[in-house]
């Protein structure tokens, strides 16, 4: 039962899916939340790749009206809450102050010039990735779509438990406080199952998907240090925009992909 208010409390938190209920906060199910933040992204991409699926096949709409649904449901399925970390990470670490000021400057609920022109560009990107992935869609292609937030959210989970805290206060830190020594044991269960599903669904869905789980792995290394050198730690705002960074990276690859694996 924990282990589905924790999932509960996920969708709750980080989606715009309707819980109507009142979930305890307290330790023992904020982790269970972290051990299930890989399922609340594999439910989030499903649902990307069911709405491409309905609009190729169901619809008489085009291949641009697809592509648009799924860009933005990735918008409207997350309520933004990751991209308004990435537009205040986007502010602090362009204003090139030192730590504390930037800490500082994500704490301001105002948007910056440099947030905005790095949610345009993010956004930007990502619909190319989604139209051409669409353009050139394949079988495998529902799967791979699928696990793109499974990974970010992963990533998500591992730099907060792994990364020091950058300030005491705000809900990273309520989720990092909760975690213990074996939270995270899960997740090598989770990558070994999708890895099966993948070669399930075939040889280009799971080179696609060893792929996408190398470069994530790459990344909580990457952002793992950049994180202390930039901001000090981890804050609410940098793990949003590192769930954000992840999943465009990702895209790129599977957009990639579609060109010289599964063309």
């Amino acid at each position: 039962m924990k282990w589905l208010k924790g999932l509960l409390i996920n969708l709750q938190f980080f989606t715009s899916i309707p819980i109507p209920m009142s979930l305890p906060m307290d330790k023992p199910h904020l982790e269970k939340a972290i051990r299930t933040f890989p399922i609340a992204g594999l439910i989030q991409g499903s649902i990307y790749a069911f709405i491409l699926y309905a609009f190729l096949e169901w619809t008489p709409f085009s291949i641009l009206a697809a592509a648009f649904a799924v860009w933005l449901a990735g918008i409207l399925l997350t309520g933004g809450i990751h991209l308004d970390g990435w537009m205040d990470a986007s502010d602090a670490f362009f204003s090139y102050r030192d730590q504390k000021r930037r800490l500082e400057i994500m704490s301001d609920p105002r948007v910056g010039a440099f947030g905005v022109l790095s949610i345009i560009v993010l956004l930007g990107t990502r619909f190319l990735f989604i139209y051409e992935i669409v353009l050139l869609s394949s079988p495998y292609s529902y799967f791979l779509i699928a696990v793109i937030p499974f990974l970010s959210k992963m990533v998500m989970g591992v730099l907060l438990i792994k990364v020091k805290a950058a300030k005491k206060e705000g809900l990273g830190s309520l989720f990092q406080q909760a975690a213990s020594k074996t939270t995270l044991s899960i997740y090598p269960i989770f990558l070994l199952a999708a890895g099966a599903a993948a070669g399930l669904a075939g040889i280009p869905a799971i080179v696609g998907f060893l792929i996408m789980a190398l470069f994530s792995i790459l990344l909580i290394v990457f952002l793992s240090r950049k994180a202390i050198a930039w901001f000090g730690g981890m804050t609410g705002d940098v793990l949003g925009a590192s769930v954000e960074g992840t999943e465009v990276l990702l895209w790129m690859i599977l957009w990639l992909l579609h060109y010289f694996v599964m063309g």
